[in-house]
């Protein structure tokens, strides 16, 4: 009778227990709060800021944006459930295929405004180089674990950075700045987080700012653009915005304006005039962040920072708890990449840094960054939910 009570009991909690042991249940709730908060939030402000926009659909760019967002929560809840360890091997296929996809676009992708940047799909625009900020995380994470032994050696360093410079170098042909300067901010954090010598970091430092100097001063002293004017004005138009207040300083004083006209609690969208009246340019995608200051205030701008703050932490979290060294590099990168853009993005609409068309993660409207920044995170989940499947393997007590 104790046997059969037993074998019942056994059967009934067994089904229980598989529940709670998939992957699923060992999310990081906290990642997951802070990546859902935003593109909710990313929803509401782009459907507010665009309502004028397409005359007879104002809900046309929220919809598609709902949609981006639905499905790079599916790939993130998928990718989760993957062994990231697995990608170490293809290394080779990912960095291949994330060169050939930025080639690609100079074949068939479309120019708008000047740039060709976009591969056109059925449902929505592909940009290779915002997919190839994740490939490239995964891609040199794995050549860095490869290069452990040698890791004091300066050829590590300059493998690691010429791996980053050759897609950088064809991003910025499209021409996409931005892009390009996130490659060389994952790079170094992986270098960072693998424990390079910081005398390289002091070369590596001298090196870059030599190398802007020659760009900006240097080169068209004699007669050589490395970059087109509007690139030059756009990266210099934050030191003197009113030297040129009707072209590239256009931009950062109707950002500036807009912010500061939200106040503490913001104007709320009908009254937003420079959102509704169009005269902050890109307000959906670029300067997103103005569209929030100005509808929302401070409070509003502090509860989006908030929730970027708990995403950055948790993936530094998900970066100590990792169960090799591989997952680690892959969310030092990861975190790297989404610190650069948030700060570049959010620094340029309120003129402390240079205007560079970096998207702000998970608000800016745009289906390849939406997207790709929620494989990131499914990537730092997939790292949080190995390294709590490992401690429970070994017996030890679970962990957040």
């Amino acid at each position: 009778m104790s046997a059969t009570l037993g074998a019942t009991v056994k059967e009934f909690h067994e089904p229980r227990a598989r529940a709670f042991s998939s992957p699923l249940w060992r999310l990081d709730p906290f990642l997951l709060l802070g990546s859902l908060g935003l593109i909710a939030a990313s929803v509401y402000v782009v459907g507010t800021a665009t309502q004028d926009d397409i005359a007879g659909d104002p809900h046309y760019y929220l919809v598609r944006q709902a949609a981006y967002g639905a499905v790079g929560v599916i790939l993130m809840l998928l990718l989760a459930r993957f062994d990231y360890s697995r990608l170490r091997e293809l290394r080779f296929a990912i960095y291949g295929v994330a060169i050939a996809l930025i080639l690609l676009v100079t074949a068939i992708g479309s120019q708008t405004r000047g740039s060709q940047r976009w591969i056109p799909l059925p449902f929505f625009n592909l940009q290779p180089s915002e997919l190839g900020k994740v490939m490239l995380v995964v891609a040199l994470s794995a050549f860095m674990v490869e290069r452990m032994r040698q890791l004091s050696q300066v050829d590590t360093t300059c493998r690691i950075l010429l791996l980053a410079i050759v897609p950088a170098i064809l991003v910025v042909s499209q021409p996409d700045l931005g892009s390009a300067l996130v490659y060389m901010a994952v790079a170094s954090a992986v270098l960072f987080v693998a424990g390079t010598k910081w005398t390289h970091f002091a070369v590596l430092g001298f090196l870059a700012v030599a190398s802007v100097t020659a760009v900006l001063v240097a080169a068209p002293a004699v007669g050589v653009q490395v970059l087109k004017p509007y690139q030059v004005d756009r990266l210099t138009a934050f030191v003197h915005p009113t030297n040129d207040p009707r072209k590239q300083g256009y931009q950062l004083k109707q950002s500036i304006a807009g912010i500061g006209a939200g106040q503490k609690t913001g104007r709320g969208p009908k009254n937003a005039t420079q959102t509704r009246l169009n005269f902050i340019p890109e307000h959906h995608t670029d300067f997103i962040f103005s569209v929030v200051g100005e509808e929302f205030g401070f409070a509003g701008a502090a509860i989006v920072l908030s929730l970027y703050a708990l995403l950055i932490w948790r993936a530094l979290r998900i970066l100590t708890m990792a169960k090799n060294l591989y997952g680690a590099l892959i969310a030092g990168g990861i975190a790297s990449m989404l610190m650069f853009q948030i700060f570049v993005n959010v620094g340029m609409t309120i003129g402390i840094m240079p205007i560079t068309g970096v998207p702000l993660p998970l608000m800016s409207y745009g289906g390849s960054s939406v997207i790709v920044t929620f494989l990131a995170v499914g990537l730092l989940q997939s790292i949080h939910v190995q390294a709590r499947m490992a401690q429970a393997s070994k017996g030890r007590p679970d962990f957040v």
